[in-house]
Formats: structure tokens, C-alpha cells, sequence
């Protein structure tokens, strides 16, 4: 129940004279949120007084027993593990999410859906002031980048062992993901993977935001004009979506990292053994 109303915290805050325009503000409290409690608490006859003595929980319940009821059949994921997790290299909320499915199975418990956990650690972020959780746009930005581990496969005539470099484009707003295998990272596969993402996801978004990759960025100073290769600029200009690289060494601006992973294992398939076309 990671955004349920603070409704003990407001009845102390108004007892003290302080207005839900206030409240509202100086807590980063929805304002219907504050207006509802205060409703709620003159039609019950409920003052601080009352309730100082019992805990949150039970205030909540006092003022929402039907939300209460609901969100009380739920198993209430561990935030702060998610948060820690997520900083490690291609962790997901998609993962952690199945992870905590598995637990509630265990546990004979309900899991909450995904759109749930989601919002309830975008709650978490908020009301934590973490760092970690981007805000995006819907249609404003495609995030391209190489995958930092590789995957194989097997030659079946020679028995050859041959890498093969992930190409990842994902729409950071709703994490909708295009994957492309590839036999090298040179310019002209850089290009056509460009090619092959925008007839994916049907359309150009307004900007294209990669990593500082020699394949696309030659020259990318902290102050001035941002150099692109004649071809990657073309490329841009053909599409009319704003190449952007990100800041230099500013790990924060890096495309989200999705690499491809077993069902229900944490580790990248790369690395564990080649699989054979």
C-alpha cells in the first residue's frame, strides 16, 4: 500500500491550523487527497484528538475500509530491495515483478499485477525522493545503444563458435524493446538496425538518443556544437528525428540496458553456452 493516503499525518497537520492548500503543498499531497480526508473526517465527526492514539493503519481503515479491504489481499512488494536491485546491470521492474510473483506463490499469497507494482514503486521513488526513476513522454525519444554483453551461435558445418553483438532500441516511456542480432558493430549495420527499429515500431519518435559510439558521434565536446559522421546525420535528416547523443560521462543520460534473458533466471543468456541455428 506504498500510495495509500496519509490520513493520520493530515488530521495532525490541520489540528496544528495548517489549510489543505498547505498540507497539500508542503507534503506533496494530492490536493483531492487532502479535501477527501477532510470531508470525510467532518461528516464522521472524526478529529486528531480521536485518532492520535492509533496507528496509521488503523486510521486508514477507519477512513477507507473498502480500499483498506482490497489492498490489504495484496503482498506488499519490498520497495527499497526493488529500488537496490534495479541499479545492478539488466535488472528490470519486468524481472523483479516475475521475481515477486514467485515469492507470492510460495507464500500462498496474491501478487498484485504489474501495472500496480509499477505505480507503487514510482510512488516509492517519489515519496523517498529517489534518483533513479526518469520521467517520460509518450512519442518523444527511441534510446539505441549496443548490448553490453553478447550472445552465439554454432556453425553447424564448420562447428564454429561466432559472436553475435545485440543491437536494443527501446521507447523508454512504455519499455516497448526492438532486438536485433548482428555479426559486427560497423556503421552500415549501425545504420540499417536504425532502418529495421523504425519499420518495427512503425514510425519515428522526435528524437533518437544513443551512446557517444564511434559508429555515429565523432566529436562530442562538454560546450559547443555536437559533430555526427556524414552518414548517421543523413540518416537523422531522411527520418527527421533529432540525433542526441547523451552527456559525456554522465552515466544517468544511458539508454536503459535490456538484455535478452532465460525465463525466470537473472543472468543474460550470453556467456552460459551458444545455442545453434
Amino acid at each position: 500500500m506504498a500510495n495509500k493516503i496519509r490520513v493520520k499525518l493530515i488530521l495532525e497537520l490541520r489540528s496544528a491550523g495548517m489549510s489543505r492548500n498547505v498540507i497539500a503543498s508542503t507534503r506533496r499531497f494530492s490536493r483531492n487527497s487532502v479535501s477527501d480526508v477532510f470531508r470525510i473526517a467532518d461528516a464522521k465527526g472524526i478529529a486528531y484528538a480521536d485518532i492520535k492514539n492509533l496507528s496509521d493503519q488503523e486510521v486508514y481503515r477507519m477512513f477507507y475500509p473498502d480500499k483498506y479491504a482490497v489492498e490489504s489481499m495484496y503482498r506488499n512488494p519490498d520497495y527499497e530491495y526493488v529500488h537496490k536491485e534495479l541499479k545492478k546491470v539488466g535488472v528490470t521492474l519486468k524481472l523483479l515483478w516475475s521475481e515477486y510473483k514467485d515469492a507470492c506463490k510460495i507464500e500462498n499469497a496474491i501478487p498484485m499485477g504489474y501495472t500496480k507494482f509499477c505505480k507503487g514503486y514510482g510512488d516509492h521513488t517519489i515519496s523517498n525522493k529517489l534518483t533513479n526513476h526518469l520521467q517520460h513522454k509518450p512519442g518523444i525519444a527511441t534510446e539505441v545503444d549496443w548490448s553490453g554483453p553478447t550472445m552465439s551461435y554454432v556453425n553447424r558445418e564448420t562447428g564454429e563458435v561466432i559472436t553475435v553483438y545485440l543491437f536494443v532500441a527501446t521507447l523508454p516511456y512504455s519499455q516497448y524493446s526492438y532486438v536485433e542480432p548482428c555479426l559486427d558493430m560497423k556503421q552500415d549495420t549501425w545504420l540499417r538496425c536504425h532502418i529495421h527499429m523504425y519499420e518495427f515500431f512503425e514510425g519515428v519518435t522526435v528524437r533518437t538518443v544513443c551512446d557517444n559510439l564511434k559508429v555515429g558521434v565523432i566529436h562530442h565536446p562538454k560546450e559547443g556544437d555536437i559533430i555526427l559522421n556524414e552518414a548517421y546525420e543523413a540518416l537523422g535528416s531522411h527520418y527527421r528525428t533529432a540525433i542526441m547523443p547523451t552527456g559525456v560521462r554522465k552515466p544517468k543520460h544511458y539508454p536503459q540496458n535490456y538484455v535478452i534473458f532465460k525465463k525466470g533466471l537473472r543472468g543474460p543468456t550470453t556467456g552460459a553456452r551458444p545455442f545453434v541455428l
